[in-house]
């Protein structure tokens, strides 16, 4: 039986099983599988795109019959609670039993129920014939709201990709001091904002410039955005991020790669190096050695992908 005080659970399309792989790697030390982890380290679900919810394990037994009676022995008084069932992979109990279930947990609870607006969540799972009762934290869809930012351009990665970045430079941890060293219109800064991260931003483009401070503006947000080379820029964070510029739509070459992850580099220990061309060449001659690594491939017909290199001095 696991001794662990969390159950993760995922939610993602097969092409972004790799993406989400490479950041449970960083955030938990481990892969998920079959879209589920276990882990001893707590982060707020709504940090990643992809984990679904955060379940926080009470009791546990191979026995429905002895969970039941474990959650009564936890002796719960509370009113405002709601009780749900999390449905994970290989679990086929029927649609009128899982309601069955959800009594036995109500009743073994005293206190009077929410179901509108509970002020905690209560749940039972399964899972590899083990039954587990504990506290569901779920996603905050919120970040949704950002398909709708005023400024956007076809090319810029996709919400899902920003904030896994996010949650790959940070590994979770909020009280970091994080940079985006080419923050194009913010896309990536958004999702830091709304999830509580400390972010600032930089571009060398005045008009991408003024376009992230009014995508900024128009969510209430608050980040200190400068527009500048990146190489001018004074500061110290713990983990930078760099969306290298696109030659569809930038005059790039190894010169200016070169330029603005040396720049990078300077400001920060842990860097997350987002391109679309093989750079490693680019990167070892920087000081950084590469932690870990995916590739993200396009949805659709395009050959178009992205790599993403998470990456740290030596």
């Amino acid at each position: 039986m696991p001794n662990y005080n969390y159950l993760y659970s995922f939610n993602y399309d097969s092409h972004n099983s790799e993406l989400c792989k490479l950041e449970s790697r960083q955030i938990f030390n481990q892969s998920e599988k079959y879209k589920i982890l276990f882990s001893d380290i707590k982060v707020d679900p709504s940090i990643s795109p992809f984990i679904k919810n955060r379940f926080e394990i009470i009791t546990s037994s191979d026995s429905y019959t002895n969970l039941i009676t474990n959650i009564k022995e936890e002796d719960i008084h509370i009113d405002g609670f709601k009780a749900e069932y999390l449905i994970l992979d290989g679990d086929n109990t029927d649609y009128d039993e899982r309601r069955k279930k959800l009594k036995d947990v109500g009743y073994s609870i005293v206190g009077e129920p929410d179901f509108e607006n509970p002020s905690i969540i209560y749940s039972i799972c399964i899972y590899n014939n083990i039954w587990y009762f504990g506290v569901l934290i779920k996603h905050n869809m919120e970040w949704q709201k950002h398909k709708k930012k005023p400024f956007s351009f076809s090319n810029s990665i996709g919400m899902d990709i920003a904030k896994t970045l996010v949650a790959l430079t940070s590994k979770g941890d909020k009280s970091k001091k994080l940079l985006d060293a080419c923050s194009g219109v913010g896309t990536v800064i958004l999702e830091a904002c709304i999830a509580g991260f400390n972010i600032e931003g930089c571009d060398i483009n005045p008009k991408r410039y003024e376009q992230t401070l009014k995508n900024i503006k128009h969510y209430d947000y608050t980040s200190n955005i400068y527009c500048k080379d990146i190489k001018d820029h004074v500061g110290s964070y713990d983990c930078a991020i760099v969306d290298l510029p696109y030659n569809l739509y930038s005059l790039v070459d190894d010169s200016t790669t070169e330029h603005i992850i040396n720049s990078t580099v300077k400001l920060s220990e842990r860097v997350i190096i987002v391109s679309t061309s093989d750079i490693k060449d680019t990167i070892k001659k920087s000081g950084l050695k590469v932690k870990d690594f995916c590739i993200v491939e396009k949805r659709g017909k395009s050959k178009f992908s992205r790599k993403i290199w998470v990456c740290e001095k030596e």
